[in-house]
């Protein structure tokens, strides 16, 4: 069994992650946070019990169908409220994203040549700008393998599907974000 300190351990490490994880997902950023908590809530309550080396497959599917379930909401609400849509304000802040500036702060160099930063910042919009465009299910197995750096049998276990469609969707996701970097100058 997880004691408390393991539990808490593992979801402080993991926040940052499932949160990229959701905004890549979503595209919004406080839907992206209310998916992470509700995930780690659920996670908390109903598998605080289990063993901690169980704690990262659960909370991987926990957040895959938090999701899920998000985007069944949204279906919802625009089939029945469309036209509320019309009330939005134009100032939504898109463009800030908090974990890259949190990221940069921590990891940042003290005597780094500033040019150079500013093109590493570059560089990681522009590969997360391609990881957005990339299909759901090809973001979302290249995610899991990736960023974080689960196995193709706990990916496909995560994913709900077989272990050759997990390489299926990472090598065409690893080939499309080649090319369209590539195209751009990003040598990787």
């Amino acid at each position: 069994m997880a004691s408390p300190k393991e539990l808490s351990a593992f979801l402080k490490d993991v926040e940052k992650r499932a949160y990229k994880r959701a905004l890549y997902h979503v595209r919004n950023n406080e839907s992206a946070l209310d998916i992470v908590q509700d995930s780690m809530m659920r996670l908390a309550e109903s598998y605080g019990d289990r063993p901690a080396n169980e704690l990262p497959m659960l909370f991987q599917r926990i957040l895959s169908n938090a999701t899920l379930d998000w985007f069944r909401r949204q279906k919802v609400q625009n089939a029945h409220f469309a036209s509320f849509g019309n009330f939005e304000s134009d100032t939504d802040e898109g463009d800030f994203d908090i974990l890259e500036s949190l990221s940069t702060a921590e990891t940042a160099v003290a005597f780094e040549n500033p040019e150079t930063q500013s093109m590493r910042v570059e560089t990681l919009q522009m590969i997360e700008a391609e990881l957005v465009q990339l299909p759901d299910r090809q973001r979302e197995a290249f995610l899991l393998r990736y960023w974080e750096d689960m196995d193709v049998a706990e990916t496909a276990v995560a994913m709900g599907c077989s272990q050759g469609s997990v390489k299926t969707h990472c090598s065409r996701a690893i080939h499309r974000l080649l090319k369209t970097l590539s195209a751009k100058g990003i040598r990787l």
